[in-house]
């Protein structure tokens, strides 16, 4: 049976949203709510917070979740998760990435990343939703993807994909399907050793996209398609409109 390690970067020092892992969502911290929702994923034989902060790290403790002190200065929550898994000085075969900031990430789309993984052999994993809104579209906060038709992903962008040439933009979605990336991912143990020693690419400067580094360099990512979307809290305007959907 394969060994499978989730682990939570959580950074104190979010630009947008200083110490939003530990902002208040109906009486539970935000990284709580993220660690409860993890815990509920069967088949996981370890779940850790990986924080550079000992205010996050004390009030993980507080809830009872493991939780590890990382370097404050990681590029990226991928660094900060392959430092993680040094300090724990424990073998396993694959490791999820959870985001820090998805409070109502539900447990089905983690238990599915972690089966597009074990069963596809790949060295990454990620999921994907269907754009239903023609906002999503133009909004670059919102990554595209496409895939080929095993279900690796082509490219990620900021920007709409793909571009549906003689067609008007606001008819795009009755033309296509387009997709969302959703920011959890899945890494064999020896990939993930090996992407967080690649230089930053071209492509990834260029979108500010990390995932792209790893595309550049010919590591293949699987796609997997949930029908769950995703809620991310970046700015304390996503979290007013969090509260406000979830009352």
């Amino acid at each position: 049976m394969k060994k499978i390690l989730a682990v939570i970067p959580a950074r104190y020092a979010s630009t947008r949203f200083p110490a939003k892992m530990l902002a208040d969502i109906m009486g539970k911290t935000l990284i709580q709510r993220v660690y409860e929702q993890v815990a509920q994923v069967p088949n996981l034989h370890k779940v850790v917070i990986a924080t550079d902060h000992p205010l996050i790290e004390a009030e993980s403790k507080r809830f009872g979740a493991e939780v590890l002190m990382t370097a404050e200065h990681h590029p990226s929550g991928t660094d900060r998760i392959q430092e993680a898994y040094t300090l724990l000085a424990e073998h396993f075969d694959y490791i999820i990435n959870i985001q820090g900031d998805e409070p109502f990430i539900k447990p089905e789309q983690i238990a599915m990343l972690v089966q597009l993984i074990v069963e596809s052999h790949a060295p990454i994993a990620t999921l994907v939703h269907a754009i239903k809104h023609e906002t999503d579209l133009t909004n670059p906060n919102v990554v595209k993807v496409v895939f080929d038709k095993e279900h690796f992903a082509l490219y990620f962008s900021r920007n709409c994909l793909p571009y549906l040439r003689g067609h008007e933009s606001g008819e795009w979605l009755k033309k296509h399907h387009f997709y969302r990336h959703i920011g959890l991912y899945a890494y064999r143990t020896d990939t993930l050793a090996q992407i967080t020693k690649l230089k930053t690419s071209y492509l990834e400067q260029a979108e500010q996209l990390e995932q792209l580094r790893w595309l550049e360099n010919g590591f293949r990512i699987k796609v997997g398609v949930t029908p769950h979307s995703s809620q991310g809290i970046d700015t304390p305007e996503d979290l007013e409109m969090v509260l406000k959907t979830h009352l």
